[in-house]
């Protein structure tokens, strides 16, 4: 520090000083007085007048043992061996609260002489609570054993208290003189085992009792911690330890939204944690809900509005804690994303803020920026906290008002004086006031006025008296349609049966969605849609809230719906698509295959139970989600048509793999696996998955194939099958699983008729039967197919195989002229069968200079030439094709080009048919004609006669 301390602060340093001194020497301590051991004690009395008090109390904390306990970076932990209680409660009394006094010094020591950061600090002072809970709790339950015996459950299974620490306590984050908040239980119902037995709800209450007073009871040694208990179950009316039966229940009936946010801190501290654990799982449910939970808001504002009240009726806006812009602001931003999205992503249950705050950063969910800002503002306001708590050891969070105090603390954070700390504290809750403000109420938010005219339009549909006129006159042309769709709303069963509450929820919205859908470009179309999604979202009051409270997701679905009719719908299947409407990190998408693949494995990891059903009901999650995701992204001109395409076989071919993994698992568990490394099992992706060009709504073409040397081998189950039959039933299930209509929609549809004899060959083909089909029976139009064809999940050594074999088929020489008119007698019959041409539209695939040119063209080049370009052969995407045909000089440059703007363009109007609902056919204009047009040129050059 440049700036000197005042006067004042100077003296009473000084005369401190001297005091402790005297004291040493009055009791015999030898004081270092070397020059660094001086200024960190005159530091830490600049700091704290309890360090002062301690040491002047107890000289012997300034001998040479002391200062080692001081310099010691190792915690309490470390020296709860030293605490040995006697039987003596006086005694016991003592002990504790001159271990806590010693250990608290160590404490103020080091964090005012920076030897610890914050987070170490705080951890420590968790740490050393946990001890003095733990060797309380052995004392009492000695004492209470030796005249009732041990507690036992029904089944005669020993019992221990279980010591739940909430709040800061719970988050490895306490404050120097906070006080600790507990819950308090017990595993069973049952009684103590001894001459004078008692019931275990009486036992434990008297067991609780005993550790409170031990811990909270003042003494000439003041008292060891402030214990509270209001947490528990019905507050301060409820029994003070309770069986975990009666916890459950009592969470599932009556627990309330404040109580989730104080439950995503907790864990056991003391007793029995095994038992603490199993608890925290029975409960998990009620803290973290399955789903997106957005009525967490609805907690979240009661309890600030508990607080704001508190605040105003006790002046305490200057507070560092409960104050605007303080530390339990941004504790309720970060609990806020912990309970939305905990539920299905548990990396987010951590239970420390800055842990926590991390780990929202790191999943996308609170942005870098912001993430930095609240971690910022927390370090300095917990930073200060600690310093006013340290000062005189008391629970308090207020700045002290008188200008000594207040120069010290400043001095103390390394500020030249109170000024300088006062502006960075007001910064930092300056932006921690509009960070929470923007989460609590978004503008458009909960808290928006409505027009009276669109209230009063939902209040007409509610008593059946809306007219088309009406709506005709509010914006909705036609209006009969709407009026239909808004009658019959409140008459849904669902609706009907919604809860007060949630019913309140929905006649908030409804004058919202109106005006959403007004401001659309389909006013009409956009309504009918959200009134389709609000009947199927209508019991689940988190799907309402989330509408509710995020104005910028409503406006984006309203939009959404006016558009894409197509998108709309999964969203009403799926209403858990309703956060992917919302996600800030929707610009931050998983689009490459190994992003894709990552996410998929990472999903699936989030899962606590790996059960198939759970399983597969996750990949339809993410599946749908992603599929979502790339459709906004592609509807917003955010990723063009061939990266769109690209990306949803890169995610159909994710599935197929953790699809394949799945059935192989639960096949081992029945059957047991067959010999060898690796499952010699694959899966072939044929047409738009192996091209890499899927569309939103596209089926899979699939070739399953196995090892032939392992087709007689028996798998090492219980019950074991024969390789072909293993691997048939392999194949089956994969097909299954990923066609099979669950709670959350099919992955796919699935087709298996390009494998060897089509529809009458065997589902899963050996390696010797699909290589001698292909070597001797397939068609031309078959190793078209294989063209595109390219392994997808399943055995990698088996994946090389394959594509040994299909290098050799597809190389093989052949002579150009005869494939060209093979290829053009194909294209032509599927003309003849396909094209849903007419004199006014054009099929976008099918049509005469079409998609499927294009595709033909490319794989009558590369089979004519492959056996001389085998560079060919690594490439299935057409866009890829038409890239290796020009570098091949099988393409010139403006045919190439050609093929490529056509490529994209017609692939870009056929993605935005499917997301219209429309087949992919297009009414026909200049600008298709001339793309026809190119196609036909540069075939008809190319010497293929696909017209005929």
């Amino acid at each position: 520090m440049t700036t000197p301390e005042s006067p004042t602060l100077r003296a009473l340093i000084d005369d401190r000083y001297a005091q402790l001194t005297a004291a040493c020497r009055a009791a015999g301590v030898a004081v270092q007085d070397d020059a660094g051991v001086a200024e960190r004690i005159r530091r830490t009395l600049l700091a704290s007048d309890f360090a002062f008090e301690v040491w002047r109390s107890q000289p012997q904390l300034l001998g040479p043992a002391g200062l080692e306990r001081l310099r010691s970076p190792a915690d309490a932990a470390s020296r709860a061996e030293a605490l040995r209680l006697p039987e003596d409660e006086p005694q016991t009394l003592a002990l504790l609260r001159r271990f806590r006094r010693a250990e608290a010094l160590r404490l103020v020591f080091r964090d005012v002489n920076g030897l610890d950061d914050l987070p170490a600090t705080l951890s420590d002072t968790s740490v050393l609570y946990e001890v003095l809970l733990e060797q309380a709790l052995a004392w009492c339950e000695r004492q209470l054993a030796a005249r009732y015996g041990h507690p036992r459950g029904a089944d005669g299974s020993a019992q221990r208290l279980v010591v739940v620490g909430f709040g800061k306590l719970g988050g490895s984050e306490l404050n120097f003189s906070s006080d600790i908040d507990l819950v308090l239980a017990y595993p069973q119902s049952g009684q103590s085992d001894g001459a004078r037995s008692l019931d275990n709800s009486e036992y434990f209450v008297r067991l609780v009792r005993q550790l409170v007073r031990l811990l909270n009871e003042p003494t000439l040694d003041g008292i060891c911690a402030r214990v509270d208990l209001r947490l528990r179950p019905f507050g301060s009316a409820g029994r003070l330890a309770l069986p975990f039966a009666a916890m459950e229940q009592y969470y599932q009936s009556e627990g309330r939204d404040w109580e989730r946010y104080a439950w995503i801190k907790a864990r056991p501290v003391a007793g029995d944690r095994a038992a603490g654990k199993q608890l925290q799982e029975l409960l998990r449910p009620f803290v973290y809900r399955k789903y997106l939970d957005y009525t967490a808001f609805a907690g979240l504002r009661e309890m600030k509005a508990l607080i704001d009240a508190e605040v105003a009726r006790k002046d305490l806006a200057d507070n560092l804690k409960l104050g605007p812009g303080g530390i339990r602001e941004i504790e309720f931003i970060v609990q806020l994303t912990q309970l939305i999205r905990g539920g299905r992503e548990p990396s987010l249950r951590v239970r420390g803020l800055l842990p926590a705050l991390t780990a929202c950063e790191a999943r996308g969910h609170i942005p870098a920026a912001r993430a930095r800002a609240l971690r910022e503002a927390y370090v300095c306001l917990r930073r200060a906290e600690n310093r006013v708590q340290m000062l005189r050891d008391a629970q308090t969070h207020d700045i002290p008002e008188d200008a000594l105090s207040r120069e010290r603390i400043a001095r103390g954070l390394d500020h030249p004086d109170w000024p300088a700390l006062e502006a960075e504290l007001a910064r930092h809750r300056a932006v921690v006031s509009e960070e929470f403000a923007a989460v609590l109420m978004p503008q458009g938010g909960r808290a928006a006025s409505v027009p009276v005219a669109d209230t009063a339009l939902w209040q007409a549909a509610c008593a059946g008296t809306i007219e088309a006129a009406e709506l005709e006159a509010s914006g909705f042309v036609p209006g009969d349609a709407v009026a239909d769709a808004l009658l019959k709303l409140p008459q849904a069963a669902n609706v009907r049966a919604m809860s007060p509450g949630s019913r309140e929820r929905l006649d908030r919205l409804m004058p919202q969605v109106l005006i959403a859908a007004r401001q659309t470009a389909a006013p009409v179309a956009c309504l009918l849609r959200l009134c389709q999604l609000v009947q199927s979202v209508a019991r689940r009051s988190s799907y309402l809230a989330l509408l509710e409270e995020q104005p910028a997701a409503r406006r984006r679905l309203a939009r959404l719906f006016a558009d894409r009719a197509f998108l709309a719908e999964r969203v009403i299947a799926q209403p858990l698509l309703l956060d992917d409407v919302l996600d800030p990190r929707i610009d931050q998408l998983p689009f490459k295959r190994a992003d894709i693949s990552a996410e998929i494995t990472r999903v699936l990891g989030t899962l606590d139970e790996r059960e198939a059903e759970a399983e597969l009901e996750r990949i339809n999650e993410f599946k749908a989600s992603v599929a979502f995701r790339l459709g906004l992204a592609f509807n917003d001109g955010r990723a063009d048509a061939v990266s769109t395409a690209r990306r949803l076989a890169a995610l159909a071919e994710s599935v197929v793999v953790a699809v394949t993994a799945l059935a192989e698992r639960e096949l081992a568990v029945q059957h047991g696996r067959l010999p060898g490394e690796g499952s010699g099992f694959a899966v072939l992706g044929y047409g738009s998955l192996g091209g890499e060009e899927l569309g939103f709504a596209s089926d899979l073409d699939l070739v399953f194939v196995y090892d032939s040397r392992r087709a007689a081998a028996m798998s090492d189950g219980a019950r074991p099958l024969e390789g072909s039959r293993w691997y048939q039933r392999l194949a089956q299930r994969v097909m299954n699983w990923l066609t099979v209509l669950t709670r959350a929609g099919r992955l796919y549809e699935v087709d298996t008729r390009l494998r060897p004899d089509g529809s009458k060959g065997l589902l899963v083909s050996s390696f010797d039967a699909f290589a001698a089909y292909q070597r001797g029976r397939a068609w031309t139009w078959e190793h078209q197919a294989l063209l595109r064809a390219r392994a997808v999940a399943g055995d990698p050594a088996l994946h090389g195989e394959l594509a040994a074999l299909r290098r050799e088929i597809l190389g093989a020489p052949r002579e150009r002229t005869a494939v060209l008119a093979e290829v053009s007698s194909m294209r032509r019959r599927w003309r003849a069968e396909r094209d849903r041409s007419d004199d006014a539209r054009f099929d976008l695939k099918q049509g005469q200079g079409g998609l499927l040119d294009i595709e033909f063209a490319l794989q009558g080049l590369v089979l004519a030439t492959a056996a001389r370009h085998p560079a060919l052969l690594e490439v299935t995407g057409n866009a890829g094709l038409i890239e290796a045909c020009r570098e091949a000089g099988l393409l010139d440059a403006a045919q190439a080009d050609a093929f490529t703007r056509v490529h994209a363009e017609l692939l870009q109007r056929a993605l935005t048919c499917t997301l219209d609902l429309r087949s992919r056919i297009d009414a026909r204009d200049a600008a298709l004609a001339s793309l026809a047009a190119a196609v036909h040129e540069v075939t008809v050059a190319l010497g293929f006669d696909f017209y005929g």
